[in-house]
């Protein structure tokens, strides 16, 4: 069915009789860290209770990284701690619970629905669905999930967020964002996305020094010195891609996100990539390990500086029209636009992190520093 010859007015009503109505506006709830773990990992689950709050997202991984053996066992492990843990999931608790199902196309995936939804599906905040490759998958998962919630009795939809691991997908992704009023967001999941490309790197998001520019010789009277030791600088491989994620997202009232970073030793360069993400709009990334979380917290929580400032251009321009002189710049509607975008991101995090909230509340200074 094309999207001309669908009225704008079925959009946001029930694909089943009985499930519960469709969100119109996607909850904006910090989701800096989504920490993946596997539920048939004993050890892992028992550490599920003890970060509670300290993490905005747990996800049960039921997809790549578990075993075909262990299929069954991630799943069942998954509705267990979900129903012995307090506090995680059913947007209100201070950690959401999300889980990443298998592909589509793989003999796993149409069981995990049927048995997820039924058994925590008043706990589970989203469901991820790996490799979508366009409106046709968001379709096919919104029409089951909402019979699966018809059936569960259930009261609110289970959110979808879809990860961008194909060429295809890319390609599509303004209407992968717009298949669905389920849909939460979106994910860039470079290590299959660079095999999708046929991409010349094995590394599991990041940068590769070979992907680089180099500065142009220096010049000898009017002449290239060729031979001349020449600086060079490694770029992005991913900053095309998640630039138009973020837009895909931004257009469709969603919410982008990086995916893993794969070299967990290499803190340093992980925290370059969540913060280049963070600069081009991203509100959160995946956490492979405990330390990732750590730095994803502090990446995508603006620093105390830039909240500081925005607060301060909010209060100088009053009812946002006209310009004012802040430290010697001009501040003016698009200035109070982004600022408050900050205001708001920060006012959100302080309520569910104790320590942001602190820092923040700590903050000093007015408008009455700016220049006339």
């Amino acid at each position: 069915m094309t999207a001309a010859s669908r009225s704008p007015k079925d959009f946001f009503r029930p694909l089943a009789v009985g499930a519960p109505t469709p969100l119109r506006e996607i909850p904006a709830r910090p989701s800096r860290a989504i920490h993946f773990f596997d539920p048939s990992n004993p050890k892992m689950a028992a550490k599920v209770p003890d970060m509670i709050g300290t993490v905005d997202v747990l996800l049960g991984n039921l997809e790549d990284a578990i075993k075909a053996d262990n299929k069954v066992a991630a799943r069942e492990g998954l509705v267990e701690i979900a129903t012995s843990t307090a506090n995680l999931g059913g947007r209100s608790g201070p950690t959401q619970l999300w889980t990443r199902i298998n592909s589509l196309d793989s003999p796993w995936a149409l069981d995990d629905l049927t048995t997820l939804v039924p058994a925590i599906g008043d706990k589970l905040d989203v469901i991820m669905v790996p490799k979508v490759q366009g409106a046709e998958d968001i379709h096919y998962v919104d029409r089951l999930l909402a019979q699966l919630e018809a059936k569960a009795g259930l009261d609110k939809p289970i959110l979808v967020h879809a990860i961008l691991e194909t060429a295809r997908g890319v390609a599509n992704v303004e209407e992968i964002c717009g298949a669905s009023p389920r849909m939460q967001g979106l994910s860039l999941g470079p290590a299959d996305l660079a095999a999708d490309r046929r991409m010349k790197t094995t590394r599991v998001g990041g940068g590769h020094p070979g992907y680089l520019v180099r500065e142009d010789p220096p010049r000898l009277g009017g002449v290239a010195n060729l031979e001349a030791s020449r600086a060079t600088y490694q770029q992005d491989l991913w900053h095309y891609t998640i630039a138009r994620m973020v837009d895909a997202c931004a257009m469709h009232g969603i919410y982008p996100y990086y995916g893993p970073f794969g070299d967990i030793a290499d803190t340093t360069a992980c925290e370059d990539q969540f913060r280049n993400a963070f600069l081009l709009g991203c509100v959160g990334t995946w956490s492979l390990h405990p330390k990732q979380i750590a730095i994803a917290n502090r990446v995508f929580s603006p620093s105390v500086e830039d909240v500081a400032h925005a607060r301060r251009v909010v209060a100088a321009m009053g009812d946002g029209t006209g310009a004012v002189m802040l430290d010697g710049k001009m501040e003016d509607d698009a200035s109070l636009k982004q600022c408050l975008v900050m205001v708001e991101l920060a006012e959100q995090l302080a309520a569910v992190d104790p320590e942001l909230k602190k820092q923040y509340d700590a903050i000093g200074g007015d408008a009455d520093e700016s220049e006339a």
